[in-house]
This record gives structure tokens, sequence and C-alpha cells, in this order.
């Protein structure tokens, strides 16, 4: 098994130094790749590539322009050469370290998708705004799909790379993370979730979501399961 770890990049100059070199300190059980995508930097972190992207593991892809997460991530799923893809960014609001937990269930043959959740505290939540909008957008896909998932926003979804391309997702922005979650829900698909840590950063600190996002999420939610596309075949 080799796993593709899709990093999309956008203005993070102050942390991808050290988020690129905490996903290669991680021990994976298995072969894995880092798929860098920086959506359109203005604020120097091109830079910084030339300094510390010369790993054998590691490849670097440029958007001539700010295309949205989504599109960063449809370009690194094309690019990758595993046979799972993960997400992770680069603002260090996530543990690579983590990563592992999400592959033990794979390789036990327990599970084929597998998220990790968060949960939500003083400590690493800043604002309550943001902590109910994610509860609020994964009880409306529980409702619309008639199931129980934790946390619908997470960046650690662990998907068969093969699964991933077929869902064909489209949403350039922070939408895909619904569209992602809408599709694989919608195919009869219910993730196998781990606990993970999380470390939220503040607006001021660079944190891109609005409460815009999440309305777009729910939009999204409810254009999939109205769809007749992707319903799981009769037994």
């Amino acid at each position: 098994m080799k796993l593709s770890i899709l990093m999309p990049v956008y203005n993070e100059q102050a942390t991808l130094a050290s988020a690129i070199k905490e996903v290669l300190n991680v021990s994976f059980p298995c072969e894995f790749e880092l798929v860098i995508v920086d959506d359109g930097s203005t604020d120097g972190t091109r830079e910084l590539y030339p300094l510390i992207a010369h790993d054998p593991r590691v490849s670097v892809h440029m958007h001539d322009r700010n295309q949205g997460k989504g599109a960063a991530i449809r370009t690194a799923a094309d690019l990758a050469t595993g046979d799972y893809v993960i997400m992770c960014d680069a603002d260090l609001e996530y543990d690579p370290g983590d990563i592992p937990c999400l592959l033990a269930p794979v390789l036990a043959g327990d599970a084929e998708v597998v998220y990790g959740t968060r949960s939500f505290g003083a400590h690493n939540s800043y604002s309550l705004l943001y902590v109910l909008g994610n509860k609020g957008v994964t009880m409306c896909a529980n409702v619309m799909f008639n199931c129980y998932i934790s946390d619908l926003e997470t960046c650690f979804k662990l998907v068969p790379t093969a699964l991933y391309r077929e869902m064909n997702i489209s949403e350039t922005g922070f939408g895909m993370e619904a569209e992602v979650t809408g599709k694989l829900l919608k195919r009869g698909v219910r993730p196998y979730e781990v606990p993970i840590s999380y470390k939220a950063r503040s607006r001021e600190a660079g944190k891109k979501l609005t409460w815009r996002d999440g309305v777009e999420a729910v939009w999204i939610l409810t254009k999939i399961r109205l769809s007749r596309r992707g319903r799981p075949t009769p037994a």
C-alpha cells in the first residue's frame, strides 16, 4: 500500500516549513508521498520551496492563480500515485502524527474510508460560532442521509484514490469537504471514524473559513441528496 498526502497551500509562509517537516518525520506503516499544490500564493510562500521541498518523497506543483482549496486538492489527487489519498493542510491545525491512526483500520481490513474526527473545547477552538456551524452542517448531513457522522468538515479524510477520482469532486473552494462527504454518503459509504487532535487558529492568524462556507455546505449537501446520481445499487 502507498499513501498520497495531499497538501493544498495558499499564503502559508509562516507554517509551511514546519508542516512539511512534521509530515516527513512521521513513521508511517507504509510507503508515502507528499503532493503539494501551491494555489497561487502571493505572500512569499513560493520562495520557500527550493529550500524545503528537496526530499524525493515531496513533489511541488503550482497554480498560476488562486482557484480555491478544492481546486488544489483536485490537482493533487490527479497527480497522486498512491493507493489512498488523505488531505493535510499546511496551517498546523492538524497533527500529521495522527494519520497512522487512520491507516490502522484500513490495514486491518476493517474499513475502506476513514475520517479523523475532532473534539472541540476551550483550548482548541477559537470561536463558538465556528464550532456550532460545524456541528450544524454535520447534523444536516446526518438528517439528509439517515446516518451518524461526527465531523463532516474534518480535513483528515482517508479515501481510496480510485474512489476519490470516481466521485469527480468539482467544488473549487471549501465546499469540497461537503461534496466529498455527501457523495460518499449518497453511495452508502459510512466512514469509519477515529479521534484526532486539533488546534484551531484564529481569524487573525489566518483562518479562512467564514459563515458563508457553512451555508454553501448545506446547499451542496442538499443538491447531492436530491440528485439521482451516486445512489447505491440495490441488492
